[in-house]
């Protein structure tokens, strides 16, 4: 037999394995990209634990809102005016005071020697003005009387005048005694004239003279006066009628002048004291209508004064009430207050969401069919404390969900359930 040669079969097997490898890596990747390219598995959801809301149109109350204390509008600090050792704490905080009430009483020995000196001084000072005072009456009264006996012989000397001047016409008398007479007469009536304007100088001159001893008497007597009310100010009184709120000293303590030694409050008027992030407050105005909230009881009031600075981030505003406390109201009451701002007219809006700032851009799950939330950039406008205004990015009756979502930043969907 004779072997026939078949042809060589490596070179058709080569081939054939380069055709399935090059089809199995386009195969892979095909595969590899198409499913690069399907969306990532939504993250579920549940329902019951987001806060779902439905977008609205129509009007909007605008507010702020900020917490505070209750503040007595009549405050009365009592500060010590001289130096003085606290003997005795006649009442303690909480107690009802009137103006004459005694609160602490102190002891100032030195001071109760200087108030006998400053009387021994006035009273020395008020004797030389009585002398002097005297001096002056009697040089006066020695001035009239040397007037009123000038007086006397100036018309003695006069009516002698005119007799002689009757004699005269007779020829009973020389013309040289009458011409004495007449000398005399002058001569008194002249004197009459200088002693009566002494008198006048005299009287004129009795103020002047004892204004400088009147003076010294007065200073004397305001230093007396001081020390009596400085002593008498060792008795602390409340000085008006209220609730004393504070004895910041102890017995035995040694106070200063301008120590505060007592604060006393009128509780019948108070006010509320907010504070309020200071990005929130360039719309506040003095008038407008606010609520307090006393955690007993919404009371109505208005705006009366805004700090003119800011302290860590938030402003001090004041509101004064406009109706009558709750009862338990009291001073230092902690206290929430909401201020009314404006109304918004024909405009969309929704619940505030977490982290959504007035006049910013965010992203906000809208919900859909099948319980599906996709993720939506939303432009918001002005805020008010629980609502917002929507500017774009959504419409009237969309539901979208306002709590927090920021660990699903990374899933432009969420899946929700229940």
């Amino acid at each position: 037999m004779v072997d026939i040669a078949r042809p060589s079969q490596a070179k058709k097997k080569r081939i054939r394995r380069i055709l399935y490898i090059s089809v199995a890596v386009i195969a892979v990747a095909g595969i590899s990209l198409g499913v690069s390219r399907l969306k990532p598995a939504a993250p579920t959801v549940d329902r019951a634990v987001v806060w779902i809301d439905a977008v609205k149109k129509g009007s909007m109350l605008r507010q702020v809102r900020g917490s505070g204390t209750l503040v007595p509008e009549d405050i009365r600090w009592i500060t010590m005016q001289a130096q003085g050792r606290v003997e005795r704490i006649v009442l303690r905080p909480g107690a009802q005071v009137n103006p004459d009430t005694v609160i602490l009483e102190l002891s100032n020995p030195e001071l109760e020697q200087s108030v006998r000196s400053a009387q021994l001084d006035f009273q020395s000072a008020q004797a030389a003005f009585t002398n002097r005072k005297a001096e002056l009456q009697s040089a006066l009264l020695s001035q009239e009387a040397n007037v009123a006996n000038i007086e006397t012989q100036y018309k003695q000397a006069a009516l002698d005048l005119e007799a002689n001047q009757q004699l005269a016409k007779d020829g009973l008398v020389s013309s040289l005694q009458l011409k004495q007479k007449q000398g005399l007469a002058d001569d008194l009536k002249n004197r009459l004239a200088v002693e009566q304007r002494r008198l006048a100088i005299t009287r004129e001159g009795i103020d002047s003279q004892l204004a400088p001893q009147e003076a010294d008497v007065n200073s004397k007597k305001a230093q007396w006066d001081l020390r009596r009310h400085q002593l008498d100010d060792l008795k602390v009184k409340a000085g008006m009628s209220g609730i004393l709120q504070s004895v910041p000293v102890e017995r035995g303590q040694q106070v200063g002048p301008g120590t505060n030694l007592a604060r006393v409050a009128n509780p019948t008027s108070l006010k509320a004291e907010l504070r309020i992030a200071e990005t929130q407050t360039k719309d506040i105005h003095i008038g407008q209508y606010a609520e307090v909230d006393t955690r007993n009881g919404i009371v109505k009031g208005h705006v009366s004064r805004i700090d003119p600075s800011s302290v860590g981030g938030t402003v001090g505003v004041d509101v004064i009430m406009d109706g009558d406390l709750p009862a338990g109201s009291r001073p230092d009451l902690s206290v929430d207050g909401t201020i009314q701002l404006e109304r918004l007219d024909n405009i969309v809006y929704v619940g505030r969401p977490a982290f959504g700032q007035e006049n910013s851009t965010v992203t906000i799950f809208k919900v859909g069919a099948g319980g599906e939330a996709v993720a939506t950039k939303v432009k918001l406008g002005r805020a008010s404390v629980n609502t917002i205004e929507v500017i774009e990015g959504l419409s009237p009756g969309d539901q979208v969900i306002l709590s927090d979502m920021s660990q699903f930043d990374a899933f432009d969907r969420v899946q929700l359930k229940g």
